[in-house]
C-alpha cells in the first residue's frame, strides 16, 4: 500500500530536504550515517534503488502516481510519498528538469579504492573536475564504455550532487566509484595500472597508439576545467596522451573529451 501524504504548502517542514537544504548540508560531514542526496525522475531512482540505496521520501505531483512513478514507489511500500499540486511543486527551482519526481535517500557507503579497483582493466581519474554536469557527463560515458569505475580526487565535485546525478542518468550508481588518496600516482602504479594522462603536449602519444590499448590495466587521467591536468601529476603518469585537434580549436571540454578516450581506450578493448 503507498503511504501517500498530500502537501498543500510550500513551507511545509517535509519539503525541507527537497526545497531548502544545500547540497552541503545534505552531505551532512558531521554526521555521515545521516548524509542524504536527491534523486530526480524515475529512471534515475529505479537505478539508485536496484544499487540498494535507501528512500527516506518521495515528492510528486498527484498524477505520477497513476503513471511510471506508482511502479517506483510500490517498491518502498512504507515510505512517505508526499504529492503536491503543480503550483506548490513548481516554486522548487527546476523542478520541470525533474519528469515530476524526485526521492530523497541516504547517500550509501563508498566502498574502498581496492574494491572498486578489483578486477579492473580501465578506470577514470577525475583530479579536480568541478563542475557537476560534467562529472555527470563523464559518469554515462563511463557507463556506455566500458570503464570498471570513476576515481576522484576530494577537492572535485560530488557526484551525488543533484544536477550530476540527473545528468549522469542514474549511472554514477551503476560505475564503481571513490575517493583517492593524495599520491594516487604511485597508489595506482601499485595496484599495476599504468596511468594516461590526457593533456596536449608535444611529445604526447596519440590516442590512438597501439600501446595503450595493449596495456592490460589502464588509468586514463584527465584534469579540471580550463588549467587540465596539472603539472606534476602529468609528471607522474606513464603516459602523456593527446586527442588531436583541428580548425584551430585548442581543446575538448573535459566530458567530450572523456567519451572520445574511453571509447578508444576502454570500448574497442
Amino acid at each position: 500500500m503507498i503511504n501517500q501524504i498530500t502537501i498543500h504548502d510550500f513551507a511545509a517542514p517535509e519539503l525541507d530536504v527537497y526545497a531548502r537544504l544545500t547540497e552541503n548540508q545534505l552531505v551532512n560531514r558531521a554526521d555521515p550515517a545521516h548524509a542524504m542526496f536527491v534523486a530526480e525522475s524515475p529512471l534515475v531512482i529505479d537505478r539508485a534503488l536496484d544499487a540498494g540505496c535507501r528512500p527516506i521520501s518521495f515528492l510528486m505531483e498527484p498524477r505520477h502516481l497513476e503513471g511510471r512513478g506508482r511502479a517506483v514507489v510500490e517498491r518502498c511500500p512504507q515510505v512517505p510519498v508526499y504529492t503536491a499540486e503543480l503550483e506548490v511543486l513548481t516554486q522548487l527551482t527546476g523542478f520541470h528538469l525533474t519528469r515530476g519526481m524526485l526521492c530523497a535517500m541516504y547517500r550509501p557507503p563508498l566502498p574502498g579504492l581496492e574494491a572498486v579497483c578489483a578486477g579492473a582493466r580501465r578506470v577514470a581519474v577525475l583530479e579536480n573536475v568541478m563542475n557537476p554536469t560534467n562529472i555527470g557527463a563523464i559518469f554515462r560515458s563511463a557507463a556506455a564504455l566500458n570503464i570498471d569505475g570513476v576515481l576522484l580526487t576530494s577537492a572535485g565535485s560530488d557526484p551525488l550532487y543533484r544536477r550530476a546525478v540527473r545528468v549522469s542518468m542514474g549511472t554514477v550508481f551503476q560505475v564503481p566509484w571513490t575517493y583517492l588518496p593524495e599520491h594516487w600516482p604511485e597508489v595506482l602504479h601499485g595496484m599495476g595500472f599504468k596511468t594516461a594522462a590526457m593533456a596536449l603536449r608535444e611529445d604526447s602519444l596519440h590516442i590512438a597508439d597501439p600501446r595503450l590499448q595493449a596495456q592490460p590495466k589502464l588509468a586514463i587521467v584527465m584534469g579540471t576545467e580550463g588549467d587540465g591536468l596539472a603539472s606534476g601529476s602529468i609528471a607522474g603518469c606513464d603516459y602523456t596522451v593527446r586527442i588531436p585537434m583541428s580548425h584551430g580549436v585548442d581543446s575538448l571540454n573535459v566530458a567530450a573529451a572523456s567519451a572520445v578516450a574511453f571509447y578508444q581506450l576502454a570500448a574497442l578493448v
